[in-house]
């Protein structure tokens, strides 16, 4: 039975304080002499890549060469199997990209110094002392013109004549009012 308060014991009996747990890998660290004079050099692999075949050629001598039906141009493959050449494979593939830039240009980087010596704030301030010198202007100019009173105005700009209507129903000509605001005697 297990101790009360205390867990169970495990089976196992553990190794020393001097094991190793672990592969244990010899270490071949000679220091600067070994790292010179043994240097491990790995020879590069030369592996022949073998291209695709070049149909459009092979096509092409198959018909000069006067094969016609299917059976003739399998048996011209076999015994004339041309393959694509290493530049050519990598460019018959690739699309034609014509050298247009489509959308719209990025912004320019706005420049940190001006940002730091408040470039930007000064033409700002700029144009409002431009633009409140010409509205104190304008205002000079409007305060010198004489202004017109309405009788001058209406002098230079007489309003639209109304045009009279000379014809009107009889029906609407005598019509009484039904709704009387004066007391009837």
């Amino acid at each position: 039975q297990a101790e009360v308060g205390k867990p169970l014991r495990n089976c196992y009996s553990l190794p020393g304080f001097d094991f190793a747990y672990g592969l244990y890998l010899p270490r071949r660290d000679g220091g600067v002499a070994e790292a010179i004079g043994h240097w491990d050099a790995v020879k590069p692999r030369t592996v022949k890549r073998i291209m695709p075949r070049d149909f459009v050629t092979m096509n092409r001598g198959a018909v000069l060469a006067g094969c016609t039906t299917a059976r003739d141009f399998a048996l011209y493959y076999k015994f004339k199997d041309i393959r694509c050449k290493e530049k050519e494979r990598f460019l018959s593939w690739v699309p034609k990209i014509p050298d247009i830039t489509f959308g719209r240009p990025p912004r320019p980087s706005t420049p940190m110094f001006d940002l730091l010596q408040h470039k930007y704030k000064e033409e700002w301030m700029e144009q409002q002392r431009a633009r409140r010198v010409v509205q104190k202007v304008e205002k000079k100019k409007k305060l010198d013109k004489v202004r017109d009173n309405r009788a001058s105005f209406l002098r230079k700009n007489p309003p639209p004549v109304k045009e009279e209507s000379f014809w009107h129903p009889a029906r609407f000509e005598k019509v009484w009012s039904t709704v009387t605001t004066h007391p009837n005697p």
